[in-house]
C-alpha cells in the first residue's frame, strides 16, 4: 500500500484527548511537556481535564491538536520505526493540520509549531469582532456551486468558499449577514441542507487578512527545513517541498480555501491508495471514502490504534 499521512484540523478536539497516550508512552508525555514549556502554559492539563469551553478556544485548540498528532508520530517512530522519509508518499493536514504535518516531517521544531499555532489561533480570533463573522456548511453542494452561491450572497460584503472537504460538503465563510444570505440562496437552489457552524470566527476568507499578516511576520523569523516527505498544500492541492514556497503558502492559507477534496484526489492520482490520519478524531479518514471509494482511510489516535497499526 502506498500511504499518505494526514493530520486533523479544528473541530477534532475533545476533553480527554492525549491522556491515554500520555499514560501509555513516555514519548507522548515528552511531547506534551515540550509543548507546555514552549507556550508557558499547562495546555496538557486543559487537554486532559478541560474545561471544554477553554479547550475549544481557537488559540488552545490549534496547538493542542498538533500536540496529540505529534505525540502519535513520536510513539510510532520509537515503537514501530515509522520513518516518514521512506514510508510516506506525502504528508498533508487540514488547515492547522498543515503545521502538524510539517512538524512531523521535520520542517518545524515541535516548540516552533506550538508557538506558531498559538499565535495563529489568537490572530484569527482577533481578526474579526465576535458576532460579525460566520461560517456555514452547504451539505449537498458541489464546490463550483458553493462558489457561485457565495458570490451571489456577498452583495459588497465578504462571502467565500472556505473549505472544500468532500463531494457535497463545502463550507462558506464571511460576514454573518452575507453567510445568512448564502443559506437562503442555497435553500432556493434546492441544496439539501445549509447549517451555521458553531465557530468563533470566519476562517479562510478575506476577513482573516490581519491574521495572515501576523503569520507572515512570525514565519519570516522561524527556521524551516525541507520536509522529509512532500507536503500537499491546502491552497494549491498539489505537492511542495521548498521551505520558502511552503512559508508563502502557509500565509496564503489563512485567507485561502482549504482544497481538501482536490488535494486527496491529487494524492490518489500520484498512486496513493491509503490515508492514515494521525491524531485526534476520525474526520479525515471518514472523508477519504467520500472523496474516492477506492481509497482506504484509517485513524491512529489512541494506544489501541497504535497497537493495531503496528501489527498491520
Amino acid at each position: 500500500m502506498t500511504r499518505a499521512f494526514v493530520f486533523p484540523g479544528q473541530g477534532s478536539q475533545a476533553v480527554g484527548m492525549g491522556r491515554e497516550l500520555a499514560d501509555a508512552f513516555a514519548e507522548a508525555r515528552h511531547v506534551f511537556e515540550e509543548v507546555d514549556d514552549a507556550l508557558g502554559q499547562k495546555l496538557s492539563v486543559l487537554m486532559f481535564d478541560g474545561p471544554e469551553d477553554e479547550l475549544t478556544l481557537t488559540e488552545n485548540a490549534q496547538p493542542a491538536l498538533m500536540a496529540v498528532s505529534l505525540a502519535v508520530v513520536r510513539v510510532l517512530e520509537k515503537q514501530g520505526g515509522l520513518d516518514l522519509a521512506t514510508q510516506a508518499a506525502f504528508v498533508a493536514g487540514h488547515s492547522l493540520g498543515e503545521y502538524s504535518a510539517l512538524a512531523a516531517a521535520g520542517t518545524f521544531s515541535l516548540a516552533d509549531a506550538a508557538r506558531l499555532l498559538k499565535l495563529r489561533g489568537r490572530s484569527m480570533q482577533k481578526a474579526v469582532p465576535v458576532g460579525l463573522g460566520a461560517m456555514a456548511a452547504l451539505l449537498g453542494a458541489e464546490y463550483e456551486q458553493a462558489k457561485d452561491i457565495a458570490a451571489a450572497a456577498a452583495e459588497g460584503e465578504v462571502c467565500e468558499a472556505a473549505n472544500d472537504n468532500a463531494p457535497g460538503q463545502v463550507v462558506v465563510s464571511g460576514h454573518r449577514t452575507a453567510v445568512e444570505r448564502a443559506i437562503k440562496i442555497a435553500a432556493e437552489k434546492g441544496i439539501k441542507r445549509a447549517v451555521m457552524l458553531p465557530v468563533s470566527a470566519p476562517f479562510h476568507c478575506a476577513l482573516m487578512q490581519p491574521a495572515a499578516d501576523a503569520m507572515a511576520e512570525a514565519l519570516a523569523g522561524t527556521a524551516m527545513a525541507a520536509p522529509k516527505a512532500p507536503l500537499v498544500a491546502n491552497v494549491i492541492a498539489s505537492r511542495v517541498t521548498d521551505p520558502a514556497e511552503i512559508r508563502d503558502l502557509l500565509v496564503r492559507q489563512v485567507t485561502g480555501t482549504v482544497r481538501w477534496r482536490e488535494g486527496v484526489l491529487y494524492m490518489k492520482e500520484q498512486g496513493v491508495t491509503g490515508l492514515v490520519e494521525l491524531g485526534a478524531g476520525k474526520v479525515l479518514s471518514g472523508l477519504a471514502k467520500r472523496i474516492d471509494k477506492e481509497l482506504t482511510g484509517s485513524s491512529v489516535g489512541t494506544p489501541a490504534d497504535i497497537e493495531a497499526f503496528l501489527k498491520g
